[in-house]
C-alpha cells in the first residue's frame, strides 16, 4: 500500500467528515490527489457533508463587516437548518470569516454554476488567442484553456476561492469543515459588496 501523509488524511477528513481509514483508502486510490479522493468518496456515499447539502436550510444570520476607515462593507446571508447551530460560536466565526473574505477577494460570482455563459466564452477566446499568439501547438491547447479557466473560477468564485487564514483550502472546504462539525447543512445564500465610489 502506498504511503499517504497523515496531514492529508486529517484535511480530507475535515473537508468531507469521513473515517480516518476511508480517507487514507481514497487517497491510495487517487495517489495523493485531495479533489480526487473527495469524487471518490462521494461517489461510495460516504461524504457526510455531501448527504447533507440537500437538506433545507431555512435559518441563519445576516452577517455585515466593515473595513477600517468605512469605506468598504459586506452584507451576507448565511444559512443552516436551525436555529440552534445559527446561534453557535461556530456558525458565527464561519460567518465573520466569510463576510471578510468577501470585503478581502471580491468575488464576483457565489459559484462556478452562476457564472454565465457568455462570460466563460469570452475568456476562453481571449485565453485561446493568447496561446496561439505565444505558438503553443494547438494539441495541448485544450488542456492549458482547462487549466487558464480553473484559474479564473479560483479567483472570480467564492466557493472555489483560497481561504484568505488558511490559503491551502478552499471556502467550499471551510464550509464542508463547519457541516461536519455542527451536523446541519450550511449555505451562503446572498451577499453583497460596498466599496466607497465603485458602481
Amino acid at each position: 500500500m502506498q504511503k499517504i501523509n497523515s496531514g492529508l488524511v486529517q484535511q480530507l477528513r475535515e473537508k468531507t467528515g469521513v473515517g480516518i481509514m476511508d480517507c487514507k483508502e481514497a487517497l491510495v486510490e487517487t495517489k495523493g490527489d485531495i479533489d480526487k479522493a473527495t469524487d471518490v468518496l462521494r461517489e461510495k456515499g460516504k461524504a457526510k457533508a455531501i448527504k447533507k447539502a440537500g437538506r433545507r436550510a431555512a435559518e441563519g444570520i445576516v452577517f455585515t463587516y466593515v473595513h477600517m476607515g468605512s469605506k468598504l462593507g459586506v452584507m451576507m446571508e448565511l444559512n443552516c437548518e436551525t436555529d440552534f447551530v445559527a446561534r453557535t460560536e461556530e456558525f458565527n466565526q464561519l460567518g465573520k470569516d466569510i463576510a471578510m473574505q468577501i470585503a478581502a477577494a471580491n468575488p464576483l460570482w457565489k459559484s462556478i454554476e452562476d457564472v454565465p455563459e457568455e462570460i466563460i466564452k469570452r475568456e476562453k477566446e481571449i485565453y485561446k488567442t493568447q496561446n496561439l499568439q505565444e505558438g503553443k501547438p494547438e494539441k495541448i491547447l485544450n488542456k492549458v484553456l482547462e487549466g487558464k479557466i480553473k484559474k479564473y473560477f479560483n479567483e472570480i468564485c467564492l466557493l472555489e476561492q483560497a481561504f484568505i487564514k488558511d490559503p491551502k483550502i478552499k471556502i467550499s472546504d471551510l464550509i464542508n469543515q463547519y457541516v461536519s462539525k455542527l451536523g446541519e447543512n450550511i449555505t451562503i445564500r446572498r451577499y453583497v459588496r460596498f466599496k466607497i465610489g465603485e458602481e
